[in-house]
């Protein structure tokens, strides 16, 4: 189980070149003249964390959101598990986001249910064969996994914002996805805490083998995690390296992120 021990550092750069997520001139445009994305290429190779730097407004998020279809771009190619995910039905679209976690900034938590229901409820919704008893050792496991067992009986107002980031991502860990999209995973929390949600992510990496975006304007954050770094600027990607050669980039912007 991922608790079992905290490897905080970091496996050499991903050795696969095999793409498992491709966006190909994305585009979108919000009103009439609000242009977000002017044509962004990316790709991520399986096992790979990649953190996408950006100021606020930049499109990072939107970005990740267009990969699970929760916004629709205006153009472009999203390939994911080699499908192009803007041409896919409903269903199969669906099939695609059971295999994607995505925690949300917020932790996104349902206030009106215990920690066992929003996890649950999850299970519920995805995997329909599964017993009672089954769905019960899926969330004990899964927050075993995030160290959080004893709040299991909790509401959501009883946690504290880290602990909230903790159970969002037991309930994306809970489908056991082969992707991870972390919108702004740290922000908010101390740097103590932010460093504990940076080593869990790292943890999750080593033991379930996922490939991952991350979304962040924690330097530690990216620092910790990142295999490659991109950097987001007027709708493009501007710059691209691991964190010590953007650190020591000539682009007075780009190195404007680490000082």
């Amino acid at each position: 189980m991922i608790k079992e021990e905290k490897n905080t550092e970091k496996e050499p750069k991903a050795k696969s070149k095999t793409p498992i997520i491709e966006i190909k001139n994305l585009h979108k445009t919000f009103g009439k003249n609000n242009k977000i994305l002017k044509g962004v290429n990316l790709t991520v190779n399986q096992g790979e964390d990649l953190v996408i730097l950006g100021r606020s407004g930049s499109g990072k998020s939107v970005t990740i959101k267009c990969i699970v279809g929760l916004i629709e771009p205006d153009k472009g190619e999203i390939k994911v598990f080699d499908e192009n995910v803007l041409n896919l039905s409903k269903s199969d679209l669906n099939e695609i986001r059971v295999r994607i976690g995505f925690l949300f900034q917020s932790g996104a938590l349902y206030d009106s249910m215990s920690v066992r229901e929003n996890l649950a409820f999850t299970l519920r919704k995805h995997k329909r064969d599964l017993a009672p008893e089954e769905i019960e050792a899926e969330v004990v496991e899964a927050l075993d996994n995030v160290g959080l067992s004893d709040a299991i009986n909790k509401m959501p107002s009883e946690l504290s914002g880290g602990m909230q980031k903790r159970i969002g991502l037991a309930r994306t860990l809970i489908l056991k996805p082969e992707i991870i999209l972390y919108d702004e995973p740290t922000t908010g929390l101390d740097t103590i805490t932010s460093r504990e949600i940076s080593e869990l992510i790292l943890d999750i990496k080593h033991k379930r083998k996922t490939t991952s975006i991350i979304i962040t304007h924690d330097m530690a954050c990216a620092k910790l995690t990142a295999d490659r770094i991109m950097v987001l600027k007027d709708g493009v990607i501007h710059a691209e390296g691991t964190y010590e050669e953007l650190e020591k980039s000539e682009d007075e912007w780009v190195r404007s992120f680490f000082e």
